[in-house]
């Protein structure tokens, strides 16, 4: 049996550019049994994660398909090349494919994996396009209870394939690690994600907690340099112009990102959309960092009671917050413990689980 991936074209599977969606897959492909009969379809990329399994496709403009149709067209067409008759297509958040991979394979069993709230993404908003995914997938997986109560949202039907598979984190740390006074904020520089709330509240703070640190990792767009004038190049001027407390990186890597995650004391997750899941703060805790969050979507699923969740969440609730944490050692350390402690959305576990899944998706349909 073979397990095909088919990931956004958009997501570099890539060593130092890798985002949610491409490190989602890469943790569970970590501690898989299947892992020798996985085959990842993607955007070509230079250094690959899981370079055995990775197939990279270069777009053709002259196929007059769009980048994702392109890169399902080539899926479809190299399952159907090998011939073997048992094979398993897992989409990943692009639900408007299924019916076309459908088409073209026929028999192959079809998941589809919702990292985002589907009520707001192309062949999902409506109740009718979610109906007809339930009927033509062996199994829907969304990342958070959040996802599946959007997606089910005024459906009566039988929703027996449609599960909760909270992406997993690997945790390489096994002692808890020595915290500098540092906080920080991980994330794409938009406005959505509550960025302008973190940079004027550290700039209001700042000057208060002059041993402290405050770093800002991301951009507009992972992996790539913000254009001059833009929202997240203001954002990352403004951040700077705090003075030498203030340490913006721009994008970088998994690795840079867990060793920032290691050392940091607190973590501010101040998202003004609602987050489906909330991948920040499942590595936030495996890495026992005190935590600041947006109280909206599924991250109170991954926090719950290990962390401040903020209601309807502004500048002044999140400067009150980080200034009580910063100032108050023992509760810091006490979120800091909760974290580490309570930590359990491990790859082992999403590997595990997914893999569990993959069988009784093959005992039914071969």
């Amino acid at each position: 049996m073979k397990i095909n991936i088919l990931l956004p074209y958009k997501e570099k599977f890539d060593k130092q550019k890798a985002s949610s969606v491409s490190i989602t897959v890469s943790n569970n492909m970590l501690y898989s049994n299947f892992i020798d009969d996985i085959r990842v379809f993607g955007q070509k990329t230079e250094d690959p994660l899981f370079k055995k399994n990775f197939f990279g496709v270069n777009y053709s403009v002259t196929s007059f398909k769009s980048k994702n149709n392109y890169l399902a067209d080539q899926l479809s067409k190299f399952v159907l090349k090998t011939n073997e008759n048992r094979n398993l297509v897992e989409i990943h958040n692009r639900h408007y494919l299924v019916k076309r991979i459908k088409k073209k394979l026929k028999v192959s069993p079809i998941s589809l994996f919702l990292h985002n709230d589907p009520k707001e993404m192309k062949g999902a908003k409506s109740k009718l396009e979610r109906k007809e995914l339930m009927l033509d997938c062996a199994a829907i997986f969304c990342v958070s209870e959040f996802v599946r109560s959007q997606f089910l949202d005024g459906l009566d039907e039988d929703c027996k394939n449609v599960f909760v598979l909270h992406n997993g984190v690997e945790r390489k740390l096994t002692r808890f690690p020595k915290k500098k006074k540092e906080v920080l904020y991980v994330g794409r520089i938009v406005p959505e994600k509550g960025v302008d709330l973190y940079v004027d509240v550290i700039k209001s703070i700042a000057p208060k907690f002059t041993d402290w640190r405050f770093n800002l990792i991301g951009s507009s767009k992972l992996g790539e340099i913000d254009k001059r004038g833009s929202y997240a190049q203001k954002i990352s001027k403004k951040f700077r112009d705090i003075g030498a407390q203030a340490n913006f990186f721009g994008f970088k890597n998994k690795k840079f990102v867990d060793e920032k995650m290691k050392s940091g004391a607190i973590i501010v997750i101040p998202s003004l959309w609602r987050e489906p899941f909330g991948l920040v703060a499942a590595e936030a805790m495996s890495n026992g960092m005190a935590i600041i969050a947006a109280n909206s979507g599924g991250i109170p699923e991954i926090i719950e009671k290990n962390g401040m969740l903020i209601h309807d969440i502004d500048k002044n609730k999140l400067k009150k917050a980080l200034t009580h944490l910063i100032s108050n050692h023992d509760k810091r350390i006490i979120y800091q413990q909760k974290s580490w402690k309570n930590f359990k959305l491990s790859s082992t576990y999403s590997s595990k689980k997914l893999d569990d899944f993959r069988r009784m998706i093959f005992q039914k349909y071969y």
